[in-house]
C-alpha cells in the first residue's frame, strides 16, 4: 500500500488471503497427487499453485469457514487493515463467510478450466465429496467446459497417475439433463438452478450439500449481478435446504465494480500472464487523430488496422478477427449493419459477401445460429473476419485469432470488471505461435487509455473522502414544503419579411482540404509502457461539383415550395430562380478556386459549408421564449431524505472546503473513513485548515454528522450558525446538497441564449413556525451581481411567495422566507435572528440583485 497525495493505493496481490502451508499430513497429504497435477498442468506452475492452495484450504482441517481464514489474515496483514479500516468492515465484504468458500483470480486465457477440473477430480478421488457441480453463466461456457472435462476424464495418462486409493478414477461428465449421481461432475448453466426450470439439480442435491463441491466459473457474476434471475445464483449457494460446504469461485475479473474481491486465496494476474508469455501482449490507443471524431473515418482507421494485421499474419496462415463490443442487442444489430455497409463500399463487394464477413452474436433468438458459427471462426474455411457482440455475452469464447478489440461505447470501459472482460476476449495465443510475441490491439477512445493502464497495473486506488450523512433518527430533522410545478412556454415571435441576401460575394469561404489524409494512431503497450505508432491513410468522402450544386438547388426549391402559400406575398421566395443549377455550379467552382482546390472534388466537411450558407433561409421568424411555472400540488419533504455528499482529502488540504463536526463524530463514520478522520482531527496535521470542531453538540443543531462548507462565505456562515448565542435561538438547520434534494427552477440568459437550470439554496434554518432559506454569496455580488444570480433570486422569491400562499390556503402555519446574503450582512441577519425579528429581513445583496433585475430590459 502506498499513499500518493490524497489517494491510497493498494496492490491487489497484497489483498490476497494467505492459506497456511503448515498442514498436518494426517488431514491432507497433497504429495499423493503431485504426479497427477504435474501431468494435468504441464509447465503452467500457476495452475498447480492454485489447485494446491485451494485443496489445503478445503481439506487441511485448519479452517472452519471463510470467516476464520479472513480473520487470520486481517490480524496479520497491515494492508488489509488499511484497506478496510476494521474487521467488521472486511467481514461485510465476504460473500459466503459461513462456508468453506473462496475465489481464485486466474487471468483470462490462462486456462481456468484445468484448475476447475483438477480441484473437482481430486476432491472426488480423495472421497472428500461424492459429487461436483460446476455452474457457469452461459451456454457457450457450458459447452466449452463439457468438451474440455470429457477430454481430461478420458485421458488414460491422467487417470493412471491418480493414487491407487482413489475413490473415483474416472468421473462421469454430465449436464443437468441427467441425474447427478455419486462420482459425477455436472457442468451446467446457472439458469438450471431456478425453480421454474426443469433440471436434475434440485432433486439430486437437496439435503446432500455437505458431500457436494460447488465450483462457480466466471464467479464475478455471483458478486456483481443484482437482477432477479441472476441473484438466485447466490441465493442457491446460501440455501440451507442444500447445506453446501465447499464453494469455490474462479474468475479472471475478481471485481465488484472497481473493488477487488475480499476472499481471493490465489492470484495469477493479467500482468504476470503477459510477462510470462501465456497470453498475447496488449496495446491500446493513447492518441487518436482528429479524423477519428468522424464515425466513418474512425471505421477506416479500425479497418486499416485490421488490414495491417491480415498482412502481417498471412505468412502464418492466420486470418485475424476483430471483435466490436456494444452495450445492447439493438446496438449490436445496428453496428453490424453499419459495418456490412462499410465493407461493401470499401471492398467493393456485394451484400452477401459483406454479410459473410460479419457475425452478430447476442442472446437474441435470431442470433442463436451465429452462436453456433462462433465455434468455427478459427477454421481456415470460415469467411468471418468481424464479430459484433454484446459485452456481457462475450465470456467463454475460446477464440485464439482475435487481434483487435473495439469497445463501441464508453460503457464497455467504465469499470475494471468490464475492461478486464473486454480485454479477455483477445488474450488467447494462437496454437504453435513462434517468434515475435503476438499482440492484441484495443482500439479504444484515447480518453479511456488511463483506465486500461490502471487495470494492467493491478492497483485498487481509493480516494480518501469524508461523507456527510443525515441521521434519520436525529431530533434535528424537520419537515419542508415544496411545490410540484407544471411548466409552460410563453413565446413571442418577430417575423422576418422578404428574402435573405444570399451569395453576395459569389462564393463560400472554404478551408484547405485534403482528400487522402495521412494520420497516426498512437498505441501504448501494456506492462512495458512502450509507445508504438501506426501510420495510415484515410480517404475522406468527396462529392463532385455537380453533386454539391444539385443538393444546393434541391434545398432552395424545397424552401420555395414551403413559402409558396404564404399569406403575405413578400414571404413567398424564389431562390431557385435567382440561383439555378448553373449558377450554383458557378458558386461552387468559384469557392474551390478561391480555396486553391484543383481537383474539383469537395470533402464532406466542405460540403457542409455550402449547407451552412443556406442554413438561415428557413428561419422566417425570431422567437423569444419565456417559461412560466404554475404550481399544481403541495409536496411534503423531510430533511432525513437528504442524500449524502462528500469532500476529498485534496479539497480539505488546500482549504477549498471545510468540514464542521461535533464531539463524537467519529462513531457516526463507516470504518474505512475513520483513519482518515483521525488525520483530519490532528491539530498538527495537514488538514488543520480544512476542519472546525464545534465545541459542544448543543451548538450543532443539524441532523447531518458532518457539514461541508464551500469557500469563505459559507464557512463564515456556518461558524455563525454553530456559535452558542445563535444556536440557542435555532430549533434546527440543514446544509443543502448542491443538487438532488431541494432545488428551485429558474431561467436566465447567457449572452443571447436563453438557459434553464435549477439551483439548490444553501441553508434551511427552522425557528418556530418559520423556515429561513438562505443562499450565500460573496460581497462582490452586491455591486455587480451575475445575471444568473439575479434570476435565481427572482425565481426563488416568487417560489417561496407562492408556497406561503398555498400553505395559508391549506391552513398550515409554516412560513418560508428566502434571502440571498453575503458576509457584509451576517451581523445584522444573526442579530435579527437572536431577537426574533428576522421576518421581513432584507440583506444588502437582496436589494442589490432585486435592483439589477428591475433594470433589465
Amino acid at each position: 500500500m502506498s499513499t500518493k497525495g490524497d489517494r491510497r493505493t493498494f496492490r491487489n496481490e497484497d489483498l490476497v488471503l494467505k492459506v497456511s502451508e503448515n498442514i498436518d499430513p494426517a488431514n491432507w497429504d497433497e504429495s499423493k497427487y503431485e504426479a497427477f497435477v504435474d501431468e494435468l498442468c504441464g509447465y503452467r506452475d500457476y495452475q498447480k499453485d492454485a489447485i494446491r492452495t485451494t485443496l489445503r484450504y478445503l481439506l487441511g482441517g485448519k479452517y472452519n469457514d471463510l470467516r476464520t481464514l479472513a480473520k487470520e489474515n486481517f490480524d496479520q496483514n497491515t494492508e488489509l487493515k488499511e484497506r478496510y479500516g476494521s474487521w467488521a468492515a472486511m467481514e461485510r465484504q465476504l460473500q459466503l463467510p459461513d462456508q468453506l468458500s473462496c475465489s481464485l483470480d486466474q487471468a483470462t486465457g490462462s486456462g481456468k478450466s484445468y484448475v476447475l477440473y483438477g480441484i473437482a477430480a481430486i476432491l472426488l478421488a480423495e472421497g472428500a465429496v461424492d459429487r461436483v457441480l460446476v455452474l457457469c453463466p452461459s451456454n457457450t461456457i457450458e459447452d466449452g467446459l463439457l468438451k474440455k472435462f470429457k477430454e481430461l476424464a478420458c485421458n488414460s495418462d491422467l487417470r493412471d497417475l491418480l493414487p491407487p486409493s482413489a475413490r473415483v478414477a474416472t468421473p462421469r461428465i454430465i449436464n443437468a439433463s441427467e441425474s447427478i449421481v455419486d462420482g459425477s461432475i455436472c457442468v451446467e448453466n446457472y439458469h438450471a438452478i431456478l425453480e421454474n426450470v426443469k433440471s436434475s439439480i434440485r432433486e439430486s442435491l437437496k439435503g446432500k450439500g455437505a458431500r457436494v463441491a460447488v465450483l462457480n466459473d466466471e464467479a464475478h457474476h455471483v458478486a456483481n449481478e443484482s437482477g432477479k434471475t441472476s441473484k438466485k445464483w447466490k441465493d442457491f449457494l446460501h440455501d440451507s435446504d442444500y447445506g453446501f460446504r465447499f464453494v469455490i469461485g474462479v474468475s479472471g475479473t475478481c471485481y465488484v465494480g472497481d473493488d477487488y474481491f475480499a476472499d481471493v486465496v490465489h492470484r495469477y494476474s493479467l500482468r504476470q500472464a503477459i510477462e510470462e508469455k501465456f497470453v498475447k501482449k496488449v496495446e491500446y490507443v493513447d492518441e487518436l487523430p482528429a479524423a477519428a471524431e468522424n464515425p466513418e473515418e474512425k471505421w477506416q482507421l479500425i479497418y486499416n488496422r485490421h488490414k495491417d494485421w491480415k498482412k502481417k499474419l498471412k505468412s502464418r496462415g492466420i486470418r485475424p478477427l476483430t471483435i466490436v463490443v456494444t452495450k445492447t442487442i439493438a446496438d449490436a444489430e445496428r453496428v453490424a449493419e453499419e459495418l456490412q455497409d462499410f465493407l461493401q463500399e470499401w471492398e467493393r463487394i456485394d451484400p452477401g459477401q459483406a454479410a459473410a464477413k460479419v457475425l452478430c452474436v447476442t442472446s437474441a433468438a435470431k442470433h442463436q445460429p451465429n452462436v453456433a458459427r462462433l465455434r468455427t471462426v478459427d477454421n481456415p474455411a470460415s469467411k468471418v473476419e468481424w464479430i459484433v457482440s454484446v459485452s456481457m455475452l462475450s465470456e467463454g469464447w475460446d477464440v485464439k485469432n482475435v487481434f483487435q478489440i473495439v469497445p463501441h461505447e464508453e460503457r464497455a470501459f467504465n469499470s475494471k470488471l468490464l475492461i478486464a472482460q473486454v480485454l479477455g476476449r483477445g488474450l488467447r495465443r494462437p496454437d504453435g505461435w513462434k517468434g515475435e510475441e503476438p499482440v492484441v490491439t484495443v482500439f479504444n477512445h484515447d480518453a479511456w487509455s488511463g483506465r486500461i493502464k490502471h487495470l494492467i497495473n493491478e492497483v485498487l486506488e481509493i480516494e480518501r473522502r469524508l461523507i456527510s450523512t443525515v441521521d434519520p433518527k436525529s431530533p434535528f430533522n424537520f419537515e419542508l414544503h415544496h411545490l410540484d410545478y407544471t411548466r409552460s412556454e410563453d413565446a413571442t415571435e418577430y417575423a422576418k419579411k422578404g428574402e435573405y441576401k444570399l451569395f453576395e460575394e459569389g462564393y463560400v469561404d472554404l478551408p484547405t482540404q485534403v482528400e487522402a489524409e495521412d494520420v497516426t494512431v498512437g498505441f501504448e503497450r501494456a506492462v512495458t509502457g512502450e509507445h508504438v505508432k501506426f501510420r495510415t491513410t484515410i480517404q475522406h468522402k468527396t462529392w463532385t461539383v455537380e453533386e454539391v450544386a444539385e443538393q444546393m438547388i434541391q434545398k432552395l426549391k424545397s424552401i420555395d415550395e414551403e413559402s409558396k402559400d404564404a399569406a403575405d406575398p413578400k414571404d413567398r421566395t424564389s431562390y431557385a430562380k435567382r440561383f439555378p443549377l448553373a449558377k450554383c455550379e458557378e458558386i461552387v467552382r468559384a469557392s474551390l478556386k478561391r480555396a486553391k482546390i484543383k481537383s474539383e472534388k469537395i470533402t464532406d466537411d466542405n460540403r457542409q459549408k455550402f449547407w451552412q450558407a443556406l442554413g438561415t433561409l428557413r428561419r422566417k421568424a425570431a422567437k423569444r421564449v419565456v417559461y412560466k411555472l404554475s404550481p399544481k400540488a403541495l409536496a411534503l419533504m423531510n430533511t432525513s431524505d437528504r442524500q449524502d455528499e462528500s469532500c476529498s482529502a485534496a479539497e480539505l488540504r488546500r482549504g477549498s472546503k471545510t468540514v464542521f463536526y461535533a464531539p463524537g463524530c467519529e462513531t457516526t463514520l463507516v470504518d474505512d473513513q475513520r483513519e482518515f478522520f483521525r488525520e483530519v482531527e490532528d491539530e498538527d496535521g495537514d488538514f488543520v485548515n480544512g476542519r472546525v470542531v464545534v465545541a459542544t453538540s448543543v451548538g450543532f443543531k443539524t441532523p447531518a454528522n458532518i457539514v461541508i462548507a464551500d469557500a469563505t462565505p459559507e464557512r463564515k456562515f456556518v461558524r455563525e450558525l454553530t456559535g452558542r448565542e445563535n444556536a440557542l435561538k435555532i430549533d434546527a438547520w440543514l446544509k443543502n446538497t448542491p443538487m438532488g434534494f431541494y432545488s428551485v427552477e429558474y431561467a436566465w440568459k447567457k449572452g443571447n441564449k436563453p438557459k434553464r437550470g435549477e439551483f439548490s439554496p444553501d441553508f434551511f434554518i427552522k425557528q418556530g413556525e418559520s423556515v429561513f432559506v438562505v443562499e450565500v454569496k460573496g460581497d462582490e455580488e452586491i455591486s455587480d451581481p451575475a445575471a444568473d444570480n439575479v434570476k435565481k433570486h427572482e425565481y426563488a422569491a416568487e417560489h417561496f411567495k407562492r408556497l406561503n400562499d398555498w400553505l395559508e390556503k391549506e391552513k398550515i402555519p409554516t412560513r418560508y422566507q428566502f434571502n440571498m446574503i453575503s458576509p457584509k450582512s451576517y451581523n445584522v441577519f444573526f442579530q435579527k435572528l437572536r431577537n426574533g425579528g428576522l421576518a421581513g429581513f432584507r440583506s444588502e445583496l437582496d436589494v442589490g440583485v432585486a435592483g439589477a433585475g428591475d433594470g433589465e430590459g
